[in-house]
């Protein structure tokens, strides 16, 4: 084994000098210790309380060597390798008596806890998950106080090595299930890992799903009870979501607000957002094929109400559909990469006028501005994010076919959709499957 001064100097030699990286030596008439530390990452007020003042009041160096074995913050010197990592996180590596340890001192300065700002609700919990590891950890003990509850963790990232926290309830996990997702963490081929919604797009990568077959999360009460129904928790350090896995569609179409509502609000509520979701994948499609193909379908009344509203519009059905739909998907854009401050206000003002300069002008009918207004509203009803952006791209195939087959392409273009969902699988659990069944033990 090397001694502990050729440690030293390779662990000091590796790291190129850098400014942040100090090597502190401490000494009294009897004892000498040196301390290598990043301060940039490291908390210098536990370095002080757990180093600086035990090595001035513990004069004997035999007993100073005893403390440093026996604190649980400072473990042994493992390898080189090791030791190197350790630092690069913020650990301080002491050199004593020819020995070598590691001092925890890393610095947590995300442990703030969050407002949820992604998925708000009217009632209950309204604190979210922070950036700190530690404290997400915390807020999930807290409420989900589980004898049962099981931590495991693993490393992805080649190059950021980010700390991932595999979370479960070993009493209600599958284990098969719980085998896919760790093979699956262990074959992610990736340089920098930031955060678990990277994992949404790798896993679309290796399979090429539209769908997304996982759920990102920003509150901890949502994570506890998909704990309780058998589901598995990733948490990545530095990141203020959690990943639930495996996820199916109720999953997507489910708000935290129905455990805290009664139980006909909650009913209500859940009809209004399938209502949401069959409006907005199906009713620029019907208008492009009721209005081309099948206009015998509505009652004169609205035939002739329609068919006057299209009098000057110079083009067919199915491009001023897309035209308008390419138009509020702009505005949503916008909406959303605009400073806070001016960004509601601007995309509302851009929509009202450009939806009345476009009636003006005969560019589109009064219809398709009251269509494309419900399908925008209805997008939004959907509670998760990942799904409201899926189901933006679904509604264009749709829409693609009606132009092309009219009614009967509604159909097909809706059960092509339904048969890809139905091949969709999360992690063995089928996509479409309304209760997840638990494993059976004895």
């Amino acid at each position: 084994m090397k001694s502990s001064k050729s440690i030293r100097d390779c662990l000091k030699e590796s790291l190129s000098s850098s400014e942040d990286v100090l090597l502190k030596k401490l000494h009294t008439k009897k004892k000498t210790i040196e301390a290598l530390y990043i301060k940039t990452i490291s908390d210098e007020k536990v370095f002080h309380q757990k180093l600086i003042i035990p090595f001035y009041e513990i004069e004997d160096p035999v007993h100073f060597l005893d403390y440093l074995k026996s604190h649980p913050a400072i473990k042994p010197f493992d390898s080189q390798e090791a030791a190197q990592e350790e630092l690069l996180r913020g650990m301080t590596i002491l050199f004593y008596m020819e020995e070598v340890y590691l001092l925890d001192t890393k610095a947590d300065r995300n442990n703030s806890v969050l407002d949820t700002t992604v998925e708000t609700t009217i009632q209950g919990p309204q604190s979210g998950f922070s950036e700190s590891l530690p404290t997400n950890l915390g807020l999930i003990r807290q409420r989900y106080p589980e004898p049962s509850l099981q931590i495991e963790s693993t490393t992805v990232g080649k190059l950021s090595k980010t700390k991932v926290m595999i979370v479960h309830d070993s009493k209600l996990a599958d284990p098969d299930t719980l085998s896919r997702i760790k093979d699956f963490l262990s074959q992610v081929d990736v340089q920098m890992f930031e955060t678990g919604e990277q994992l949404l797009d790798l896993i679309k990568k290796s399979n090429r799903a539209l769908v997304p077959v996982m759920l990102v999360t920003e509150r901890p009460d949502r994570v506890v009870v998909n704990l309780a129904a058998g589901k598995i928790i990733l948490l990545v350090s530095g990141s203020p979501f959690a990943v639930v896995l495996p996820t199916v569609l109720k999953d997507f179409m489910s708000s935290m607000e129905d455990i805290y509502q009664t139980f006909w609000v909650t009913k209500f509520l859940q009809l209004l957002r399938y209502i949401g979701f069959f409006t907005s994948l199906i009713l620029p499609g019907l208008y492009v094929a009721v209005t081309s193909y099948n206009p015998e379908l509505f009652r004169v009344q609205l035939a002739i109400s329609i068919a006057g509203s299209r009098t000057g519009v110079p083009y067919p059905s199915f491009i001023e559909v897309t035209i308008m739909l390419i138009m509020m998907e702009m505005l949503t854009e916008a909406s959303i990469r605009l400073p806070k401050a001016i960004g509601p206000t601007a995309t509302t003002v851009g929509g009202l006028i450009l939806g009345q300069a476009a009636t003006e002008a005969g560019l589109v009918s009064n219809i398709m501005i009251i269509i494309t207004s419900a399908v925008a509203i209805s997008n939004f009803v959907v509670p998760i994010n990942a799904f409201s952006f899926t189901l933006r791209i679904l509604k264009y195939v749709v829409l693609a076919f009606a132009t092309i087959f009219g009614l009967v392409g509604v159909v097909v273009g809706f059960m092509m959709i339904v048969a890809y969902m139905v091949k969709l699988d999360s992690f063995g659990t089928p996509f479409l499957t309304l209760v997840q069944s638990k494993p059976n033990k004895e």
